[in-house]
Formats: C-alpha cells, structure tokens, sequence
C-alpha cells in the first residue's frame, strides 16, 4: 500500500510539473460546433484565448469568418458568452470540480465555409505567465522562480488533499458495497432454504397422500 501511494504521489507530482497547457489549431465547418472540456479542481483558476486564422495572410477576416463561443461549468452555468466575434478571450475561477466546457460554434453560411480556430487553454499554476514576471537583475530572477516553485508547491499540496479526499470516498464506497453484499449473500441463503424447506414440506405431503410413506 505504501509502495502505491508513492507512486502515485510521483506520478501526480510530475504531472503537475509538466506542461498542462490545451493548446491546439483545428478545423471547423460554418454552421457546425466542437466542444472541448477540462477537468479543472475548485478554485483554480483558469484562462483561455481564442481566434480565427486569416485565411489570406495580411488581408482583414471575410464576414463569413465569425464565431460563438461559450464556456459552462459542470453543472451548467455560463462563465463565458461571445457572439459573432474573431477572436477573445477568458478567465475563470473554479468554483466546483469537474469538467468545464468550451464550445466553439462557426457562424452559418452559404457556400459552407471552412475555419481554422486558434485556441489555448492554461489552468492552475500555468496560467501565469512568467517570462513577463522575471526581471533582468538575478536577485529578482531567483525570486521570480521562488515565487513559481511556491505556486507548484501549493498546487501539489491541493491535488494531495483532493486525491486524499478521493481516496476516502473509495474506501467508504467498498466498506458500504461489501456490507450490501454481505446482506445480499445471507438473504440469498435463507431464500434459497426456505424454498428447500417448502419443496421438502411439499413432496412429503404429497407421498403422505399417496401413502407412499
């Protein structure tokens, strides 16, 4: 069991401190829609950006290059609301965990139209930028990096609790699906002997008849 909680402390450890960025270019149809979600814990904060790609470099967007977009948490409320927009962009904190929507809706046109979306997501600790943060002097360097390494820190320190919290839930989840089966089991026993002792009763009455016995 310790052998498994640390390697899952590792695991989650580096998890944290890889990059955790959703960043992406894709492809849309006017008049269609595509949906991206992101597991985000309760207050984390979160930003992202978004924008369609000119499609004749250094011309201005056609009318036909617009989009709706709409970010909603778990349990449905809007964060984020745009429409008939190029490009924008948002920011969020967490107020439940789970995972948080991002649509991304092309404006209907006819001839059908296809756009290239931009679009970035950064959560938690990622959501700073730190090349903007650090200065030239190595004083204000070092403390640019202490400041990040303590933001890192209280990140894993919160994705302990929430997988401690996790694993509680696990625990008591088989404590109380163990104890129904018990019940289960010794429901299923005295079912069962029940109808042994009403077939047994059944077939010695009905010899008794018979007198076969």
């Amino acid at each position: 069991m310790d052998l498994h909680r640390s390697l899952t402390i590792i695991l989650l450890i580096l998890s944290i401190l890889s990059p955790a960025t959703l960043s992406m270019r894709y492809e849309l149809l006017s008049g269609h829609t595509k949906c991206i979600s992101e597991e985000i814990h309760a207050n984390a904060m979160s930003v992202g950006k978004y924008s369609v790609v000119t499609p004749i470099e250094d011309h201005p967007l056609p009318p036909s290059h617009k989009i709706t977009v709409k970010v909603t948490s778990p349990q449905g409320n809007a964060y984020h609301e745009a429409d008939g927009v190029s490009a924008g962009q948002f920011s969020l904190t967490a107020v439940e965990t789970g995972d948080y929507i991002t649509c991304i809706s092309a404006v209907d046109h006819k001839p059908e139209t296809v756009l290239t979306i931009d679009f970035d997501w950064r959560t938690g600790v990622h959501t700073k930028d730190w090349s903007n943060v650090a200065k030239m002097s190595q004083v204000e360097n070092i403390e640019s990096e202490v400041k990040k390494l303590l933001d890192t820190v209280t990140s894993i320190h919160d994705e302990m609790f929430y997988l401690r919290d996790r694993e509680e839930e696990m625990h008591e989840l088989n404590i109380s699906t163990n104890s129904r089966m018990a019940w289960l089991s010794f429901l299923s026993l005295g079912i069962c002997l029940s109808v042994a002792g009403l077939q047994f009763w059944h077939l010695k009455t009905f010899f008794e008849k018979k007198k076969l016995i």
